[in-house]
């Protein structure tokens, strides 16, 4: 996958805003102060009467957002995931899901990907933060072509939603020509029969490069790109659970609460089968260069090679 081209999600989501403008005078992008970063930037530029700086004043962003929607706007609160979940999940609950609004959120630079930034700012826990919030759907996009579609289909939506992007450039896997984002639907990247892999948002890439070196090792697994977290895809995951038997998840986020425990949760219900989550441990991340820090906590495809192989032996 060498050859594959790479884009950061966290640039589609810019620029899929400023696609989206023109045809939706409604749309409005509100930013704390990281509009370089999480390139709402772009938006400002083409649109500068419709993009509001908020300053770093994160809950006061969702709160703007919130009587924004009331007044009939559809607005993007943009920030870092860890911002935008963690420091604001009060007024994201109260202000903007209870009463069930039409805010967007937009969260970029989640996860151990972030780097350098360090532990205070790799957010490993929003995927389960935002979960639980009632009514809010939860989309992780894989690439430049899946963020681009999750944009549209969340300002299409009428509710809350919360999109996660990351830092780090993703390889692009979907070919824009062919590709379809249905909101709740999972995508099976790969058919197969010995067992399934569930991944989300990076690590799509890191899982169908897995099964590559899986295959050639003759052993068959079936990918699946769960773009969707909540709502989840539960006809999909049970019957890979009823045809494979057994799943393995992979996600850039904490095994609690995440894709993980969504998964474990549904096949608990319709087909019980062993469920092996790899994300980040019960632990804090820390500082480093992020493609040497996905790999020191097994974000990688040799790391799900070993963990697929080790569940097909037990």
């Amino acid at each position: 996958m060498a050859d594959v081209k790479k884009k950061a999600t966290r640039e589609s989501y810019g620029e899929a805003l400023t696609e989206l403008a023109e045809q939706y005078p409604e749309l409005v992008v509100l930013d704390a102060d990281l509009a370089a970063a999480t390139k709402t930037g772009i938006f400002k530029k083409a649109y500068p009467d419709r993009f509001f700086d908020c300053g770093i004043a994160e809950e006061n962003m969702m709160g703007v957002a919130a009587g924004l929607a009331a007044a009939g706007k559809i607005p993007f609160a943009s920030t870092f995931a860890m911002f935008a979940a963690g420091r604001a999940y009060e007024i994201v609950r109260n202000s903007i899901g209870y009463p069930h609004l039409n805010v967007k959120i937009g969260a970029t630079h989640a996860g151990i990907s972030v780097g350098e930034d360090g532990a205070t700012h790799q957010c490993n826990e929003d995927i389960a933060l935002m979960r639980t919030i009632p009514g809010m759907t939860v989309i992780v996009p894989s690439d430049d072509v899946e963020a681009k579609a999750a944009v549209k289909a969340a300002l299409d939506l009428n509710g809350p939603v919360y999109m996660r992007f990351g830092r780090l450039a993703a390889p692009i896997l979907n070919d824009p020509a062919n590709y379809k984002f249905e909101l709740g639907k999972g995508i099976t990247l790969r058919d197969g029969k010995d067992i399934t892999i569930v991944a989300t948002g990076l690590m799509v890439g890191e899982a169908a490069a897995a099964a590559e070196t899986l295959a050639a090792e003759g052993i068959d697994a079936r990918v699946i790109n769960i773009h969707t977290i909540k709502p989840l895809d539960k006809e999909l995951i049970c019957k890979a659970a009823q045809e494979t038997g057994k799943i393995v998840t992979v996600e850039e986020h904490s095994i609690i609460g995440g894709l993980g425990s969504a998964v474990a949760d549904c096949v608990t219900e319709c087909c019980p089968v062993p469920v092996i989550k790899i994300g980040v441990n019960d632990e804090f991340g820390h500082s480093g260069p992020a493609v040497d820090l996905l790999k020191e906590f097994g974000l990688s495809a040799e790391h799900i090679v070993e963990i697929v192989k080790k569940a097909l032996n037990k």
